[in-house]
């Protein structure tokens, strides 16, 4: 026999390791791959909506005559908000629900947006500008858990971290182009302008959100899965949960169904506290600490969206098959070490590297734990996501402003940060508690157990 036809060991090995990779990669009808793109898109708008207080701080500060800490307080109110509309319309998007009709729940959820940011562009006294940053908040505080929660019923249940952690790519696009947006606009205008032209953005996205979730288009999808020995998340048979009745004791039962999604919630919280308390006072950090103008404040806090969606989708589609516990706990050590290094920022260049460092785990966490809690209770997915954005994003931002503002008026921004990573190790014991709950994790699991 010719030695060309004898198999080598080392190409068993390369088909081995072509294999593995191709597991990774997954493969899903065109209309998923569209709704995709779409809801990405969603989330981006939803990015930039969030960031456009934070960026924009310095100059409120300066017009309403308000300190650090006051500052902080505004802030929170934005999140106070969100606490309401992710629970409140995260029920809502439930009630109403899976598919198409999700999809205009979404958009409900825009309109309060979009009204809110007009009218806060308009506003002279600071009382209504108050008012008007709790309504914006329970407008944002909706538009996540919702669109989660839909964009994991286009995509067969074994995938659900990748689509997920695609999705959430938005979030890291949205938090350098937001800055970006902004800066270019108070270039030539005022921090009124802001808020009267970005939210503008989502209307195209909400016209090509409703045209292209159909019951039709969610069947083919469906076909395609069960064709390709997968599952569908979500079928022409799923029935509306009756929470406008009673919402309440059904919360209850959702948080109770599983320890993940009560542990979860307190991850998130976590880690939501340490993202709004760095967003919350970057630009502030880089006018006073780095003496730069607003407007490259601006630039160059929107840095670590560059590298965001790096993180999010490689420990989204890792955790599909190592497991969501596996990739939540090497989040959390990044974190804490690219948080604590930002206590050291002295120059453009070392505010862009760390930044750029701290992008590879600042959004990474919430699509790994949103899938967790999916897994758990998927007929409930946006009243459980809305338990995570209401308490972990909402509490969060109530509690981090007010603190950040505090330890920066009295202790400088050192002990800001220290107290920041301190959290992020913290959330280390609630993932230790964590069952694991993917279902590609699980399958290999038992492979090896057998």
């Amino acid at each position: 026999m010719d030695a060309l036809d004898v198999p080598q060991a080392s190409d068993g090995a390369a088909l081995q390791q072509s294999s593995s990779l191709r597991r990774f990669i997954p493969k899903a009808h065109s209309i998923s791959w569209w709704m995709l793109l779409v809801t990405t898109g969603a989330v981006l708008i939803t990015s930039i909506d969030r960031a456009i207080l934070p960026t924009v701080l310095p100059a409120l500060l300066t017009d309403f005559h308000l300190d650090a800490m006051q500052g902080g307080f505004l802030v929170s109110l934005s999140f106070l908000g969100s606490t309401i509309g992710g629970v409140i319309l995260g029920i809502f998007g439930d009630a109403m629900g899976g598919g198409p009709r999700r999809a205009w729940a979404w958009c409900l959820t825009v309109a309060v947006v979009i009204a809110s940011s007009i009218a806060t562009a308009f506003a002279k006294g600071i009382f209504l500008f108050k008012v008007l940053r709790v309504t914006m908040g329970i407008g944002t505080g909706g538009l996540e858990p919702i669109n989660v929660a839909m964009i994991s019923e286009w995509w067969p249940k074994e995938h659900r971290g990748f689509a997920v952690g695609t999705h959430h790519t938005g979030f890291p696009i949205g938090q350098f182009v937001g800055p970006l947006l902004i800066a270019g606009i108070v270039l030539f205008g005022t921090w009124r302008e802001v808020f009267l032209l970005l939210p503008l953005l989502a209307v195209p996205i909400v016209v090509m959100q409703i045209i292209l979730a159909k019951w039709q288009h969610l069947d083919s999808v469906n076909t395609w899965i069960t064709d390709n020995n997968l599952t569908p998340s979500l079928t022409r048979d799923h029935k509306p949960a009756p929470y406008l009745k009673n919402p309440f004791p059904i919360l209850y039962r959702v948080i109770r169904t599983d320890r993940n999604v009560a542990l979860a919630v307190i991850t998130n919280f976590l880690f939501l506290w340490t993202e709004a308390a760095v967003t919350g006072f970057l630009t502030l950090q880089l006018t006073r600490e780095v003496h730069v103008s607003l407007a490259v404040a601006a630039t160059i806090s929107g840095a670590s969206g560059i590298t965001g969606w790096i993180g999010q989708v490689v420990w989204g589609t890792i955790s599909d098959h190592r497991g969501r516990k596996f990739s939540l706990n090497i989040i959390a050590i990044g974190s804490a070490v690219s948080i604590f290094l930002m206590a050291y920022i002295s120059s453009v260049p070392m505010a862009w590297l760390l930044l750029l460092g701290w992008g590879l785990f600042r959004n990474s966490p919430y699509p790994v734990l949103y899938a967790a809690v999916i897994d758990i209770v998927p007929g409930s997915a946006a009243s459980g996501l809305g338990l995570m954005v209401g308490i972990g994003l909402g509490l969060s931002g109530v509690v981090a402003a007010p603190i950040g503002g505090w330890l920066i008026d009295h202790s400088g921004f050192t002990a800001h940060y220290t107290l920041l990573a301190a959290l992020c190790l913290l959330a280390l014991i609630p993932i230790a508690m964590m069952r694991e709950s993917s279902a590609g994790a699980q399958a290999e699991a038992k492979l090896h157990t057998s």
